[in-house]
């Protein structure tokens, strides 16, 4: 199957040589024509480039969130795209319009969300946020966002593009908001943001908590699932704190990227809204498109026209290979990620030149080297000192080890970690083990953390 698709993309690549697409009984364009050998010098000269970039696939990359789309999702994304179909209407991409109806209807199942709901996919999260936002902004004109200090910057972003206020609620040592705060300010807020899975350090925020107060208060609710969202698959299997994810589907919006844990390339967003008559709010008209069907067009309830059609494509691909389920499909895939973390946090935490700061919720470790002190200020430039290292090309191969580094209140360090504060603000390090491979590649981990130290 391989071979002969990698024939098809090859013969594609000839046929930039001599101009057009390939298709049977259409004359190539010679102004679509690449001159000679160009088409293989550029490839080649590509490929040289992208030797640039750090190991990603490798679970010696263990720092950023960012890991390679499964196979079939970018075999499938390339077959889609050499189409190219447009999910704005559906005379733009019926059969890929389809398919994204139907990946945005399983992920709704996954949060809980009933058959009356609207949602579909986009570009990003960011923008996925964005329609969120904008819809929470016109059902409470006035009132502002609430999101806690650890949520992701995008908020606080997102609402002045938005022109709408935004109120940051401080967090504790456990990375859960102040509810006294919360309570003070509650009357000037229209939605609060919940994050379930800080990209920082992977905090679930109590979301079981929050459901009954804005009930109470009138708050709509917004979750912010981009990065944890695929966890709620492990629900019920005893590896995570079920608390907050039994109430997902009390939340007046969602959203989640598929381009995260859902192995698929970048540019796969999805919001989703319990309530599907906020598509009122959506109400447009255009003299061109949404003519070929009487049903609902993806891009009437889209803030974003054009959408690749390739993304739905990819996702969909994978559903079938992967379904939405908790013991088969993704589930695994999740489980390996999240036994990854835990067993890299009790292993590098029992080395004495470490110290784990907090425990992981998801499949983010915190950590921090104490071989040159204990002070806040040393750790800092310890973790520092490790960062670098361990993303020298030059360093010895059993030294190399992808970090990222996180910067926090020295405020909220827990008090068992062993850290010693001088400064306001510590810098520690920071793995994302989201790659199953992770987990078989630990004990290896552990024993480059340790040469690091030396």
């Amino acid at each position: 199957m391989y071979s002969e698709y990698l024939k098809w993309l090859k013969s594609g690549l000839d046929n930039l040589n001599v101009g057009g697409h390939g298709w049977p009984g259409v004359k190539p364009d010679q102004s679509l024509a690449v001159e000679g050998n160009r088409v293989t010098e550029i490839m080649d000269a590509l490929v040289e480039r992208l030797g640039g970039n750090y190991p990603f696939g490798h679970p010696e990359y263990a720092g950023q969130m960012l890991k390679p789309p499964h196979g079939i999702a970018w075999a499938a994304y390339a077959l889609a795209m050499a189409i190219n179909p447009n999910n704005h209407a559906l005379d733009g991409g019926p059969p890929t319009s389809e398919m994204e109806k139907e990946c945005v209807r399983g992920l709704a199942a996954m949060f809980g969300y009933r058959d009356d709901f609207l949602g579909h996919l986009s570009s990003s999260g960011t923008i996925a946020n964005l329609e969120a936002l904008w819809v929470a902004g016109l059902l409470h004109p006035g009132k502002a966002i609430a999101c806690t200090t650890a949520a992701h910057y995008t908020h606080e972003r997102i609402s002045a593009v938005l022109g709408l206020r935004c109120i940051k609620i401080p967090v504790g040592a456990g990375g859960y908001p102040d509810m006294d705060f919360l309570g003070k300010h509650a009357p000037e807020i229209g939605t609060l943001v919940v994050t379930m899975g800080t990209t920082g350090t992977g905090v679930v925020e109590p979301l079981h908590e929050l459901t009954g107060f804005c009930r109470d208060a009138g708050i709509r609710i917004h979750i912010d699932a981009a990065y944890g969202g695929f966890f709620k698959l492990l629900e019920g299997m005893g590896m995570l704190n079920d608390a907050p994810w039994a109430h997902t589907s009390m939340a007046d919006s969602i959203v989640i990227d598929p381009h995260k844990h859902g192995l698929q390339p970048y540019g796969c967003g999805c919001v989703l809204f319990r309530d599907a008559s906020v598509g009122k709010l959506y109400k447009h008209d255009s003299p061109y498109t949404y003519f070929t069907s009487a049903e609902l067009h993806l891009g009437e309830i889209s803030l974003e026209c054009s959408r690749a059609g390739a993304s739905a494509a990819a996702l969909w691909a994978t559903l079938q290979a992967f379904p939405l389920k908790g013991d088969a499909g993704f589930g695994p895939i999740l489980q390996q990620c999240r036994m990854a973390a835990l067993e890299f946090a009790d292993a590098a935490g029992s080395l004495d030149e470490y110290t784990m700061i907090g425990r992981p919720e998801l499949d983010i470790v915190i950590f921090a080297p104490l071989t040159r002190g204990r002070l806040s200020s040393q750790v800092s430039e310890c973790s520092k000192a490790v960062f670098r290292k361990g993303m020298d090309p030059a360093a010895p191969a059993s030294e190399r080890l992808y970090l990222s580094l996180y910067r926090m209140p020295t405020a909220l360090l827990p008090a068992d970690c062993g850290i010693e504060t001088d400064t306001g603000e510590i810098t520690v390090l920071r793995s994302t083990l989201m790659k199953p491979e992770h987990r078989d590649f630990v004990p290896e981990m552990v024993e480059r953390l340790r040469r690091l130290a030396r």
